[in-house]
């Protein structure tokens, strides 16, 4: 897992978007996880945690919602967070469901080797 803070959503899609024309190359990319948070977010310090088994099968970053460029993500989910969106697409919130997000995995693995 690629562990990385952008100070706004443009920054990690333009991070997102060098790391994805690197990987062309070998033609292996892993999805992206992203957990929206803020600043002293004991959920948040425990569902990294709980993500640290998984670290090699996705490429992580967060949004930090109180930013004033993340304004959109903070009326979003400013009662909500931990949120997860697992390659742009909400994935769950409070707490990590490692089945729901091993699934997940697992279904985009399959996608990316074509079986």
């Amino acid at each position: 897992m690629l562990w990385f803070q952008g100070n706004s959503m443009q920054l990690a899609r333009s991070s997102f978007g060098l790391f994805l024309r690197n990987c062309s190359a070998s033609k292996t990319t892993l999805p992206v996880l992203t957990l929206f948070t803020k600043d002293s977010c004991p959920l948040c310090d425990e569902a990294k945690e709980v993500l640290k088994p998984y670290k090699n099968r996705f490429i992580f970053q967060e949004v930090n919602i109180t930013l004033p460029e993340n304004s959109v993500w903070y009326e979003r989910y400013k009662f909500d967070i931990p949120v997860f969106h697992l390659n742009g697409q909400f994935l769950m919130m409070h707490r990590v469901n490692t089945s729901k997000l091993e699934k997940q995995l697992r279904k985009l693995e399959q996608q990316s080797t074509g079986g």
